[in-house]
């Protein structure tokens, strides 16, 4: 996904099961930016105008932090000068506190300079350590829609980094995501389901991702093809059925037939992951295994082990070769 504004528009076997990237590298924020070889300004000039906005940041005028975080949120979107210029200027820790102001207008502007600023590693790491992670939750919680979709966008950019997935994981983000996964807006469902995903590798977090309810809404997503979500769902799937929770939470909330419509009619990555998901789910329990050959994976299987990536042939590979000594 890409950073936006919105003007643009369990065992160790275990956690080796987890699926840690969705094609050839992991799924990256979302922004419009321009290319890192373009001629710099001059950085300090830059950092002039900043240091304004900044005033206006701890201005007691209401209006003054519109303006501030408005102009800040357009300029975050720019270029690594402008990325640069606002993290040594101090503008990350105070549109962390803007996070929770009861004016939705300054709350929203925060949220989205926060994320497009989240793109640069280092303002990960920033923004991360200004305490940003319970904030951002509060925005998911009582945000205007596109505040929401941008605080599960933010919190997707600061999981790429691997301490950070374990905070927000214990931070009480998963069910707001989850909740937003159910209900939110078509591009607020895509940023929930990339950060439940990215999250998801975490083996800590598998269970709180259960335990929030998520599994019935990404089982949702992967009925749902035309909305573009399935691979990023169907991964997820197939990180939590390496958890025994997990594996019952798909077979409650009717995942097997979605599944195995994946491993016949989606993309090839999708396949891969909804095979490695049976696979678990299979091995695991005869009741479930029984439910799978009902609904007729043999036939799609077969053709995944002939023509699939190589991880979907050995999934389908070792899927039918379980079927053939466990019938």
């Amino acid at each position: 996904m890409s950073l936006k504004d919105s003007e643009d528009r369990s065992t160790n076997s275990e956690q080796k099961s987890t699926v840690s990237v969705l094609g050839q590298t992991s799924t990256s924020p979302r922004i419009v930016s321009s290319p890192l070889v373009e001629t710099r300004v001059d950085l300090s000039a830059i950092e002039a105008r900043v240091r304004k906005l900044v005033e206006g940041l701890q201005s007691d005028s209401v209006d003054s932090q519109r303006d501030a975080t408005a102009e800040l949120r357009l300029l975050a979107r720019d270029n690594i000068d402008n990325w640069i210029a606002q993290a040594n200027c101090g503008a990350i820790s105070l549109l962390v506190n803007l996070l929770r102001s009861t004016d939705l207008e300054i709350q929203e502007n925060a949220v989205t300079a926060l994320l497009n600023l989240s793109i640069n590693d280092n303002n990960k790491t920033a923004i991360a350590g200004a305490d940003a992670i319970e904030p951002l939750i509060h925005v998911l919680k009582t945000g205007s829609p596109e505040a929401k979709e941008n605080s599960a966008a933010t919190l997707f950019s600061l999981s790429v980094i691997g301490d950070n997935k374990i905070e927000i994981g214990r931070s009480k983000a998963i069910r707001p995501l989850a909740d937003l996964l159910g209900s939110g807006t078509p591009q607020g469902k895509k940023d929930a389901v990339t950060a439940l995903f990215n999250l998801s590798i975490c083996h800590e977090n598998k269970a709180r991702i259960v335990q929030a309810g998520a599994v019935k809404h990404l089982v949702e997503v992967i009925s749902e093809p035309a909305g573009g979500l399935v691979d990023k769902a169907v991964a997820a799937l197939a990180n939590l059925a390496t958890i025994p929770e997990g594996r019952t939470a798909i077979g409650q909330e009717g995942g097997i037939p979605g599944l195995v419509e994946v491993v016949e009619l989606g993309s090839a990555r999708g396949k891969e992951h909804a095979a490695a998901a049976l696979l678990q789910l299979c091995t695991n329990s005869g009741r479930f295994r029984n439910m799978v050959l009902q609904e007729g994976a043999v036939p799609p299987l077969v053709a995944l082990s002939q023509s699939g990536t190589p991880r979907a042939r050995e999934k389908a590979k070792a899927l039918l070769g379980y079927f053939r000594n466990n019938h």
